[in-house]
């Protein structure tokens, strides 16, 4: 474990797209780290407010260019917050120079190589770094992230649907082949980069299903459960981009193999998650938000879970509610970094969420 004297030294690379501005976000105020790098090749040179004005007037920092060698004189650890099949690419070499490693790409998610091939369409270059990354979920990895130095951060889908559906496949009460998850995700998860299918004019006012079958998201929710199940399982996943910028609701349909009345369905949830800082288990009889909405735990590192049961056709449906860019990827991530400090798991992240907003 770095000693406590200094702080630990972190760099960010690809630190211009909206996961990197959120960890510069969290980062800064960080009371153990200092960020000493934050790279883009697009804008280098440019001072980090430029692109993420939120940071105004809280940091001189400027973005400068990906410098290997300075990084490996400067940096404890960094976290790499490049598009999909490019960290693969750098992580390996971060890695040979002894810096620890916090992906937040899909490079090192999945375990079995063959699986790039299936669902990503690449082959895998450093198989080997597969075995020895540690899937950041902390709910699920706490033990393993603290002596890690790679961590492979979830997908924010994924992140939602597996929270939603771990008590209820570890207890062996579902049907094991008939998972149905229904995801609605705002604007942002489709990462900083303009796209038709982000253009304000396609996407505003609209609920468009897309990869509605096959998504690749599918791979590492079901490579999670799988660990927790005494049977083989599949799960079925189809997502919606909606009118939000921010924000994931994974509406997930489970069918109980055994009657079950609602107070167990609570016990379940308990038992897994009483002791966890950032589920809260949101089930009410009185006010608006008497289930899980993503706009209530926007800019937090929460994860909302709630469900109902419909006992007539013994169907459970559960609600998981996240910030795609908190709990669902940079809080995520400073999460696992507090994990591999030793430092409280909440460090930086114990902030509410606004009302309204």
């Amino acid at each position: 474990m770095i000693s406590m004297v200094r702080k630990m030294r972190v760099g960010i690379i690809g630190a211009s797209g909206y996961v990197g501005g959120e960890l510069l976000r969290l980062l800064l105020f960080h009371p153990t780290v200092e960020v000493v790098l934050a790279t883009s090749d697009k804008y280098a040179g440019e001072y980090i407010f430029t692109v993420h004005p939120n940071l105004r007037g809280l940091t001189q920092l400027k973005f400068t260019p990906l410098n290997l060698n300075y990084i490996q004189n400067n940096c404890d650890l960094v976290f790499t917050a490049v598009p999909h099949g490019s960290a693969v690419k750098i992580v390996h070499k971060l890695l040979e120079m002894g810096i620890k490693v916090i992906d937040m790409s899909a490079d090192f998610r999945l375990k079995n190589p063959e699986d790039y091939v299936k669902w990503y369409g690449w082959e895998h270059i450093y198989p080997e770094l597969l075995k020895e990354a540690v899937y950041g979920l902390p709910e699920l990895h706490r033990e393993e992230i603290k002596n890690a130095r790679l961590v492979a951060c979830p997908g924010c889908m994924s992140t939602a649907t597996i929270l939603g559906l771990a008590p209820l496949v570890k207890a062996n009460l579902i049907e094991k082949n008939r998972i149905i998850a229904d995801v609605k995700i705002g604007s942002s998860g489709a990462g900083a980069k303009p796209s038709l299918a982000s253009h304000h004019p396609e996407r505003f006012g609209g609920v468009r299903p897309y990869n509605v079958v096959d998504h690749r998201h599918i791979a590492e929710i079901e490579q999670e459960l799988n660990l927790l199940s005494s049977s083989f399982l599949t799960v079925s996943f189809t997502p919606h981009a909606v009118n939000m910028v921010r924000g994931i609701l994974s509406t997930i349909h489970v069918f109980l193999t055994k009657e079950l009345p609602l107070s167990e369905v609570w016990k379940i949830f308990r038992l897994s998650y009483d002791k966890e800082p950032f589920i809260r288990i949101v089930k009410y009889r009185k006010g608006l938000h008497q289930l899980p909405d993503p706009k209530i735990v926007i800019g937090t590192n929460f994860c909302d879970i709630g469900f109902e049961l419909d006992t007539r056709t013994r169907r459970l449906v559960v609600f998981s509610a996240i910030d795609n860019l908190m709990k669902g990827a940079a809080g995520q991530g400073v999460q696992c970094l507090n994990l591999m400090l030793g430092v409280d798991e909440k460090t930086g992240l114990e902030s509410v969420g606004f009302h309204p907003v």
